[in-house]
């Protein structure tokens, strides 16, 4: 049985001014394009909860089985399963756990639009999911656990195509997806 455990709360000496972010950012490497790799996986049990599961079965029907999304009304399938670029959450993050954000998947790969338009197609481990429409913006959590700097990043319109908060997906096809497996592009959108 996977062990849960509960999200700290943020610590605001980690939090990292605008300069030092867009600096951070700036100084990555450019995510991979057309394949990459699951990072990390995270079901969010119940709010505040998180457990990292190894491997884990996604379904159309459940996005992330005994993820909170398929308890929370309405289960709205454009944001079926919610995904971030790794290193822009360990950059935000700043040492605090990366399953903090909330997001289902984290992945070495760019989510910019540019690159993932929406309705793009890729295969996930075992899985196949399509980019929805549905935006990914910072919320209060965000902004308690990571400031106000790292929600200004986020959402500012000079970076806000290159979706740093992350995006939405919806799986298409039911599959088996283990961390490390590869994460590759099948049709742009």
């Amino acid at each position: 049985m996977d062990e849960i455990y509960r999200v700290p709360p943020g610590d605001a000496a980690r939090h990292r001014s605008l300069a030092e972010l867009e600096a951070g950012l700036q100084a990555l490497p450019p995510a991979p394009r057309d394949r990459g790799r699951v990072a990390l996986i995270v079901r969010r049990p119940a709010r505040g909860e998180r457990v990292l599961p190894s491997r884990a079965r996604f379904s159309p029907e459940e996005g992330l089985p005994g993820d909170d999304w398929a308890r929370r009304p309405p289960r709205d399938p454009e944001a079926q399963l919610a995904v971030m670029c790794r290193e822009v959450a360990e950059l935000i993050a700043n040492g605090q756990p990366l399953a903090s954000f909330g997001d289902n998947l984290l992945v070495d790969l760019d989510l910019s639009s540019a690159n993932l338009p929406v309705g793009t197609r890729l295969r996930v481990g075992g899985a196949v999911v399509a980019v929805t429409a549905k935006p990914h913006n910072g919320c209060r959590h965000f902004l308690d656990r990571f400031g106000a700097a790292a929600l200004r990043l986020v959402q500012q319109p000079a970076t806000r195509d290159r979706n740093l908060r992350g995006i939405y997906w919806q799986v298409v096809e039911a599959g088996e997806v283990v961390v490390g497996d590869p994460v590759e592009v099948l049709v742009r959108g």
